[in-house]
């Protein structure tokens, strides 16, 4: 770069008046962060009794961006009472059945819901960061934003009411198993004072190390914890990191429960994720993996909220297709389980439903429950319309999964359509949704005289726009 400038000098002298060697001052390179630290003196604090619900609203408001602006404030809290592996231990999988009741107040929720969850840090690796970055955990701070070049703390930050700067670090920001983005790695390189330290990281944040910096970072997904590690010169300032740092996120999860079913209650089954890295590192999902370590003696309060997902709760005179394969299944537990309870007092529409796993002796989510409700009589059974079919995809030779079931129950699935029925998909979002619905095309194209799959497509959109078919998946 510098030989840039001593060319251009060289061309016309007007370009650097002060020669082509003068040094910038690094604030005047940086922009200033967007957001301000106000710090307070304890003793000029008056105490103030405030709930956990105020102090995760307070410190979730104070959070830069829009994340928490809406709904910082929590809906409730859960406590969690059981907790359940229902995977088998030759199973490649963790996947769990938890139970929660609430803590003081109930909120009301419907089958297809969505719970968000906002997970605990490991306190220690808080703790290790806050030392890292040379931060008192002690001081209490307010966190608004840098409203101009010359103005003093808003008024807003002046009259908010204190936080804890360890609880802000542990309620607001990802500092456990987010990894930074890039622009992280350019304001690092600005403090850094060795100078190998400062030549890695600015190539980092080049184009030209696009792809080194992958490597290390993402494909590794290093914390922002680690990342400091690696690089012990760089001390950033704690108004730029509450501006970089990852926000840390609740997690949603399908409910698995009825309201009608298990009353005063909330259950989820959930995958806990835990995967190696290509240097062979152990990494796990920062909410899943804190579920699976609780357990209900511990009588832990979780924040957290409500809201609808993609899969409205049907009318009881609704017939349904459903469809879910592995942890796909929870909703579904909760349709089935509450259409059981809405059975004993009036007629309730039959109930087909795709199941698919690996192995049926290893991966065999709620088994019991689905069987008891295919026998005789159940709300699963042929004699009252539906169906229970299963798909484990590695205990043949030749995989097979949902939608060849589908397509095995071709004509049924068609009867049940021309019935009415609405179809509920719900699963990972890779190639599921897309073969599933592939099936369903054919199943369409077929039965109405061999019609062209363009033509199944748009009778299965018409499907979609007056909400008979319903997906929902996550990554």
């Amino acid at each position: 770069m510098l030989s840039l400038w001593r060319t251009l000098y060289q061309i016309n002298p007007k370009y650097f008046p002060k020669g082509p060697d003068v040094k910038i001052p690094q604030n005047e390179v940086i922009d200033k962060p967007k957001y301000r630290i106000l710090f307070h003196k304890q003793e000029t604090l008056e105490p103030k009794l405030l709930s956990d619900s105020d102090i995760i609203q307070r410190a979730r408001g104070m959070s830069p961006g829009k994340l928490f602006k809406d709904k910082s404030k929590p809906d409730c809290f859960l406590k969690m009472t059981r907790n359940e592996v229902l995977t088998k231990a030759e199973s490649t999988k963790d996947v769990r059945h938890f139970e929660f009741q609430f803590v003081s107040s109930t909120i009301e929720y419907e089958v297809g819901d969505v719970v968000e969850l906002l997970p605990s840090q490991n306190s220690s690796v808080v703790d290790a960061f806050i030392e890292r970055c040379g931060l008192d955990p002690e001081s209490f701070i307010t966190v608004g934003p840098r409203e101009t070049e010359n103005s003093s703390f808003s008024e807003e930050m002046i009259t908010q009411i204190p936080i804890k700067l360890k609880t802000f670090v542990e309620l607001t920001m990802d500092v456990t198993s987010a990894s930074p983005r890039r622009y992280f790695f350019e304001i690092m390189s600005f403090y850094a004072t060795a100078e190998h330290e400062k030549e890695r990281l600015q190539y980092f944040a080049s184009p030209e190390g696009r792809d080194d910096l992958y490597n290390y970072n993402q494909k590794e997904r290093r914390s922002i914890l680690e990342v400091l590690e690696d690089f012990p010169s760089v001390q950033i300032p704690f108004d730029w990191l509450v501006q970089l740092v990852p926000p840390l996120k609740p997690r949603a999860f399908s409910i698995s429960s009825s309201p009608l079913a298990h009353p005063a209650a909330v259950h989820l089954t959930v995958s806990i994720v835990s995967w190696i890295t290509p240097y062979k590192r152990t990494r796990k999902g920062l909410c899943s993996s804190w579920l699976a370590s609780l357990a209900p003696e511990q009588e832990v309060n979780i924040p957290v909220w409500f809201h609808k997902g993609s899969l409205p709760a049907p009318s009881q005179s609704l017939p349904l297709i459903l469809v879910g394969p592995g942890t796909g299944c929870a909703p579904f537990r909760g349709f089935i389980a509450e259409r059981a309870v809405q059975a004993q007092s009036s007629p309730v529409a039959p109930v087909m439903f795709f199941f698919g796993c690996r192995n049926k002796d290893t991966d065999f989510l709620y088994r019991d429950f689905w069987e008891s409700h295919a026998r005789e009589g159940g709300m699963l059974s042929e004699g009252k319309g539906g169906g229970f079919y299963t798909a484990f995809s590695r205990d043949q030779p030749k995989k097979v999964y949902v939608q060849h079931k589908i397509r095995e129950m071709s004509k049924r699935v068609w009867d049940l359509l021309c019935d009415g029925a609405a179809v509920y998909v719900a699963g990972s979002s890779t190639k599921m949704p897309c073969d599933v619905m592939s099936a369903f095309e054919d199943i369409v194209s077929e039965e109405t005289g061999g019609g062209s799959k363009e033509v199944a497509s748009r009778w299965l959109k018409a499907l979609e726009k007056t909400g008979r078919y319903n997906v929902e998946a996550w990554s």
